[in-house]
């Protein structure tokens, strides 16, 4: 069976647990990191030399870094080419949008997670929380823009690419932050109407990740942000 070393509030960690409710992977998780701890550990540092969450074991196999492992899991499962198409002009598109989730997306909607929920008020930089943010709306208008012409970002298909911007439209919409309407950012993105109906199911807010381990990503997917 699919081992999983990761909490189930961590934005990578939850990557994996979507995809494997999509593609009905059975695993056992482990909690590490955060809270948890153990991802300095001698045994886990000689799986993860970066000492990050996730950490998967396919058999023998030891996988590492969350957009990777999602990859891997559509590659290897039944099921998997519908997320991670196999013709190359259709995963291109997949791939750009989780290459750009990582290179763009990251660095603002994880700032503004460190600075609201890991920093004490009277230490934020709110000058900085401020260009992060706006920041980070420029880059939701590109999705919405996307959006506007197509129901998911590769095209007519969910797939990893959303997933991987899911994940963090559901900590979007959670942050302590203004999303002024004067904003044309995505907000469409989860309204009843709106384009990306898969998407919503990130914007959901049950308690705890839990159900992701047994029930369907698509509409019962639940999150809980750092």
């Amino acid at each position: 069976m699919l081992k999983i070393w990761g909490r189930s509030n961590s934005s990578n960690v939850q990557k994996v647990l979507w995809v494997c409710a999509d593609l009905g992977i059975d695993f056992d998780r482990l909690d590490v990191g955060g809270k948890f701890g153990g991802n300095d550990q001698p045994g886990y540092r000689a799986m993860n030399p970066n000492g990050l969450v996730p950490t998967i074991q396919d058999g023998d196999l030891i996988v590492w870094e969350s957009n990777t492992i999602c990859r891997y899991l559509c590659n290897t499962r039944r099921g998997g080419a519908a997320l991670y198409p196999t013709e190359p002009g259709l995963r291109s598109q997949v791939e750009r949008w989780m290459d750009w989730q990582i290179s763009k997306l990251n660095t603002p909607l994880a700032a503004l997670m460190w600075g609201y929920y890991r920093t004490p008020e009277d230490k934020r930089d709110k000058a900085a929380l401020e260009k992060f943010r706006e920041n980070a709306i420029g880059l939701w208008r590109i999705l919405e823009t996307l959006l506007e012409s197509q129901p998911y970002l590769a095209g007519d298909a969910f797939t990893l690419a959303d997933i991987v911007t899911g994940i963090w439209l559901h900590r979007w919409y959670l942050y302590p932050i203004e999303r002024a309407s004067r904003h044309a950012e995505t907000e469409g993105m989860v309204c009843a109407s709106g384009n990306a109906s898969r998407l919503r199911g990130a914007h959901r807010r049950p308690d705890q990740l839990n159900a992701a381990e047994t029930a369907s990503a698509h509409a019962n997917v639940t999150l809980r942000g750092d």
